[in-house]
Parts: C-alpha cells; structure tokens; sequence
C-alpha cells in the first residue's frame, strides 16, 4: 500500500473514532414524566429550540434552568426543538435576508 494512502486512513480512523467518542449517550429520563407528571412534546420542543439561544445563557450562571428538557417525548421533542432552534438560528428570525440585485 502507499504510505499516503495508508497515513490518510490512520487520520480518517482517528477522526471517526473522536467524532464517535463525542456524540451523546441514550437519555434515561426519556419518556418519563417530571415532578409534575408532566412530558415534553413536540410543542414544547419548538418552544425549547426557539429560545435555546437565552436559555443557553441563563444556565451558565444558573444551577435552576437548564437548556433542553430531559423529561420528553423523544423524536417529537427533538423534531420540535430543532425546527424551533432553526427557526431562530438561520431559517427565520434571525436569517439572512436575501437580497434582491
């Protein structure tokens, strides 16, 4: 084998395995209710993802709010909280405008 070829797998190995390293584990509090008996769904999860940007930096300074619900529906949640993140981040509130030239 070349030794580029080989030296290029190794890194590509390497990058796989940290990026596999970093992805997050399963959530044991899925599909369980809180405190209040209550589980977070898909409208919960847009909400979420909408204001993610100021609930991400409230809970730097708080032990009390925290950035996404651990207590939710699964996939509903998740959809929902990425739409609403999307929403804000790039495809709507905060995106960029098109211009018309």
């Amino acid at each position: 084998m070349n030794k580029t070829l080989t030296l290029a797998m190794l890194i590509a190995f390497v990058l796989m395995f940290f990026s596999a390293s970093c992805a997050p584990g399963p959530n044991d509090l899925e599909k369980t209710a809180n405190q209040q008996g209550k589980v977070a769904g898909f409208w919960k999860g847009i909400w979420h993802g909408l204001i993610s940007p100021i609930t991400f930096i409230i809970s730097i300074f708080s032990k009390n709010v925290r950035f996404y619900e651990v207590h939710n529906s699964g996939f509903w949640y998740n959809f929902g909280f990425v739409i609403g993140a999307g929403l804000f981040m790039s495809g709507g509130i905060l995106g960029k405008k098109k211009s018309k030239s």
